[in-house]
């Protein structure tokens, strides 16, 4: 982990987040890899607080999250991850190697261009007020099998796996697909068993600590089980 009273003595980041967002879970992960104190503001997608006037000058996309580091102002969760790389550099998230890099971005990228972007809140909304009730849980499952097959694919094609996806280090490919397989086994019901690799990878991320710290009712803002 990064020395903790470094980061906290430049300010704490704030990160404006919602429980349930697999993009906001991205950011989160990588901040506690890294080891950075922030501040957690709640973001309610549900109720439109992304249409907020002053939320929409944090990320005029109207998504969640957006990061407040000092004077910095980042509202896309992959600029995120990769602005906290640049600024705390260990522990690394991208190797130095140029293919392994390469490999980690293309998985990052199918999993935030290939599969995200077809599940998320606007899209859902869109099918069931088009199509009916119910229908989007079909297209949904059909765009995470479609990338799961891929990225599945790929890892074994490149023989690269170990503990985790492209080595035996946590790296950025792994902060991308934590997120997505939590979403796909927790809500979507997809079945893992067609991607072994994809559910073993499932079982490390749920080990270690900065991903635990990151999940979805462990958020200040995910609703009461009691």
């Amino acid at each position: 982990m990064a020395d903790m009273e470094a980061v906290a003595a430049a300010g704490r980041p704030k990160l404006y987040s919602y429980w349930r967002s697999s993009c906001s879970h991205r950011a989160r992960i990588a901040l506690n890899f890294k080891g950075v104190d922030y501040e957690y503001k709640a973001v309610n997608l549900l109720k439109g607080e992304q249409s907020d006037p002053e939320f929409v000058k944090l990320n005029p996309m109207k998504f969640a999250p957006a990061l407040i580091d000092d004077d910095a102002v980042i509202g896309d969760s992959y600029a995120i991850v990769l602005y906290l790389e640049d600024k705390y550099p260990n522990p690394p998230l991208l190797p130095q190697d140029p293919k392994k890099k390469a490999l980690n971005h293309q998985i990052a990228n199918i999993v935030s261009s290939g599969i995200q972007p077809f599940q998320n809140i606007t899209v859902v909304r869109f099918i069931e007020q088009k199509v009916g009730a119910g229908e989007s849980v079909s297209w949904t499952q059909q765009q995470i099998e479609r990338g799961f097959t891929a990225i599945e694919n790929l890892i074994q094609l490149k023989g690269c796996a170990g503990k985790y996806a492209t080595g035996d280090e946590v790296q950025l490919a792994d902060v991308f697909l934590a997120p997505q397989i939590f979403s796909a086994i927790e809500l979507t019901k997809v079945d893992m068993s067609n991607y072994p690799t994809l559910a073993r990878l499932h079982a490390e991320y749920m080990a270690h600590p900065a991903f635990q710290a990151a999940l979805p009712a462990r958020q200040p803002d995910a609703p009461s089980s009691t």
